[in-house]
């Protein structure tokens, strides 16, 4: 696998400028009425100014439902969706599209771009030494005909090409190797180079794996008790304390459940919506939940700020740009400025410019 690419076609903005000229696709879900007013969300120190030129896309290209968003080294913005074209945009810190992947897998890892668009889920990266990687997470098919594919998760480099398998049916190899997820959602990787899995929409399990995916441990199930999960949908290894930690978004149980580096139960975060994943940043922890809400935390799992509630307007939530519908992810860049994708048709990838940084 060391020579494949989830994505051997990709596009560079000269490729856009030269097959469709500067004009890009009108911007998504804006004010109604196009005004100029600034849109904010946030309080006290996490006040933040909506970009609303953020994220075009050029004409004929479009998002699906929202999956995730990361930033790398560099502060280039990785946006994911359940879509055919692109299947992956990745934009500067500006708001410049830099590259779109798309992707007739064939014989690379035998998907076409539809049988992407029916799996794709999670994306994370992580600084591993002086290198970059990130790690995809595919769900299961839900096609109703036909063999089921998804459940795999891989590593790459930034250019997408494929470091490592684990996954279903996998061929066992130096770079692969078979591990029944059932539908995996998420990764998170510890500073001593551990990863963890979470099967969020399958057994309920999380796993933890060394640094060349050997298998270490496995907790979980299905449940309400601690150490038991209901849709263990996102998963972080957060260093905000003395040592570090394993934050797990038990989502439908409204809870962050924490733990140790060996997956022992330490304590358990209420006062949480249907939370999805983390992200951490200049000492917090950001919490997109999919409740129509990011929640941010401190050190201590205390609420610090909350941001854009948009209970009640799920219904029309274009016409107010200051809340969120249903945030699925969410990054960071060096700056603090913050982008949020969503679980909605278009995706409403967008980027919020910190204020009073």
């Amino acid at each position: 696998m060391t020579d494949r690419y989830l994505f051997p076609c990709r596009q560079t903005r000269r490729d856009f400028l030269r097959t469709a000229g500067l004009a890009l696709a009108a911007p998504l879900l804006t004010c109604a009425d196009d005004s100029p007013a600034k849109v904010t969300v946030g309080e006290g120190a996490f006040r933040y100014e909506l970009d609303p030129n953020w994220g075009r896309l050029p004409a004929g290209m479009s998002y699906g439902y929202g999956c995730a968003v990361v930033v790398d080294g560099q502060d280039r913005v990785f946006v994911t969706s359940r879509s055919t074209n692109p299947c992956v945009a990745i934009f500067d810190r500006e708001g410049q599209l830099l590259e779109t992947w798309s992707n007739d897998f064939g014989e690379k890892i035998g998907y076409s771009v539809e049988q992407y668009k029916d799996t794709a889920h999670g994306l994370y990266w992580s600084r591993e030494g002086d290198q970059e990687f990130l790690y995809w997470t595919e769900n299961a098919s839900t096609n109703k005909e036909g063999p089921k594919f998804g459940r795999r998760v891989y590593k790459t480099d930034l250019k997408g090409k494929v470091l490592y398998t684990l996954g279903p049916g996998v061929k066992e190899s130096s770079n692969s190797q078979a591990f029944d997820f059932t539908n995996p959602t998420d990764v998170a990787v510890a500073p001593n180079g551990d990863i963890y899995i979470v099967d969020g929409y399958g057994s309920q399990k999380v796993h933890r794996f060394d640094k060349n995916f050997k298998w270490l441990k496995t907790i979980g199930g299905p449940g309400k008790d601690h150490g038991q999960f209901n849709v263990c949908h996102g998963i972080w290894v957060s260093t905000l304390g003395k040592e570090p930690e394993v934050y797990i978004a038990d989502r439908h149980n409204d809870r962050i459940e924490v733990f140790s580096l060996e997956l022992e139960y330490k304590r358990t975060v209420g006062d949480i919506r249907t939370p999805c994943c983390f992200y951490q940043h200049q000492g917090h922890l950001f919490v997109p939940e999919l409740g129509q809400r990011v929640t941010v935390l401190d050190a201590q799992d205390r609420v610090a700020a909350r941001l854009g509630d948009g209970k009640g307007f799920e219904k029309e939530i274009a016409r107010h740009p200051d809340k969120f519908a249903f945030p699925h992810a969410l990054t960071l860049d060096s700056r603090g400025d913050l982008y949020v994708i969503e679980w909605l048709p278009d995706a409403r990838p967008r980027k919020f410019r910190r204020l009073n940084a």
